[in-house]
């Protein structure tokens, strides 16, 4: 089955709430580049620890873990 992405952007990504949570990922990317923890293409991603499943993402605690190890503890999605 071949995934609808234009239809899976306005249904979610579009949204405000959405868009609101990606900025703040975002954010918590540039601020660990700033500090140094991280740098474009090391295969790191910047980890939420204990983040809430809705609402905002400001003031939870990150770590820096490797792509995979981040990936593993992802739920699994349907196609």
């Amino acid at each position: 089955m071949v995934r609808d992405l234009k239809k899976e952007y306005d249904e979610y990504h579009a949204k405000p709430e959405q868009k609101k949570r990606r900025a703040q990922r975002n954010a918590a990317r540039n601020k660990a580049k700033k500090e140094g923890r991280v740098h474009n293409g090391d295969g790191k991603e910047v980890d939420h620890i204990n983040a809430p499943r809705t609402g905002s993402l400001d003031g939870v605690e990150t770590r820096v873990v490797s792509r995979e190890e981040n990936r593993k503890r992802q739920p699994k999605r349907n196609p």
